[in-house]
């Protein structure tokens, strides 16, 4: 690490819940940064263990919203400029070239960072959109440039400065399999209705019902999902059915936090 810990100049941020399994591999593609800084949600597996192996800085807690804790993660970092990255995805020297080059004698703005998108070994380029993954986002951004919003899945984003664009993509390994994306499926709109049901208003069934066919062709047509084949498919079908599922899922399944009001 080129820059003294009291005064790093680039912070990496890493947020996680039990990522035992992948977090070793996501910090050491990280070891051109000054600053390893790692938010240990609810964990409870080793991953607490294997950031301290590679000397990160630690948060520790519990948050519900997942803009909180991400919030919280940028406030802890000390670099000028921070680059978040998931678990799940990989740096390499190329890119931590590319950084440094780019924010030297910069101040101020973000930069959109591009993402190779992988389902298990295969690299799927068209798509991605409408929730259901990205082929870019704003991941390196001065400190302070940043914020999060409310939202348990997909919070919002609040950018301030200039927008800039990265060139060198990060590896996804967005799933390792169909079960994993079915599961990742369930996740997210699990999520999502705990979000439609915090906000009073869920939708109605005939919009999410159109929404399944718009999403769909806009993931498998105006993105080009069809050009990917099976996988196209079933982005598109992914995408499709994560609205609906959520509002089904806000309408007809229990809230436990209804159990809590009142006492």
């Amino acid at each position: 690490m080129s820059a003294p810990a009291s005064e790093p100049a680039l912070s990496a941020l890493v947020v996680v819940h039990n990522e035992a399994g992948q977090l070793a591999d996501c910090l050491e593609a990280l070891a051109f940064a000054d600053e390893l800084v790692v938010v240990l949600d609810k964990c409870t597996d080793g991953s607490k263990a294997i950031a301290e192996k590679f000397g990160a800085r630690l948060l520790e807690g519990a948050w519900e919203i997942e803009g909180h804790r991400r919030n919280a993660g940028l406030d802890a970092c000390r670099g000028a400029w921070i680059l978040e990255v998931d678990a799940d995805e990989r740096a390499n020297e190329a890119l931590g070239q590319e950084i440094r080059s780019v924010i030297a004698g910069l101040d101020e703005g973000y930069f959109l960072l591009p993402f190779d998108n992988y389902i298990g070994d295969r690299l799927v380029r068209h798509g991605w959109g409408a929730s259901w993954g990205v082929s870019a986002a704003p991941r390196l951004s001065a400190k302070g440039a940043k914020r999060w919003g409310e939202q348990r899945i997909h919070p919002a984003l609040t950018l301030n400065g200039p927008r800039r664009w990265l060139r060198t993509p990060i590896r996804h390994n967005v799933d390792r399999d169909i079960s994993d994306m079915l599961r990742r499926l369930d996740r997210y709109s699990s999520a999502r209705a705990a979000d439609l049901r915090a906000s009073g208003d869920i939708g109605g069934l005939a919009g999410n019902i159109r929404r399944i066919f718009s999403r769909f062709f806009k993931c498998y047509l105006s993105r080009k999902g069809y050009r990917e084949g099976a996988y196209g498919f079933l982005i598109a079908l992914m995408a499709g059915l994560y609205p609906i599922l959520s509002h089904l899922k806000a309408r007809l399944e229990h809230d436990p936090n209804k159990d809590l009001e009142g006492d």
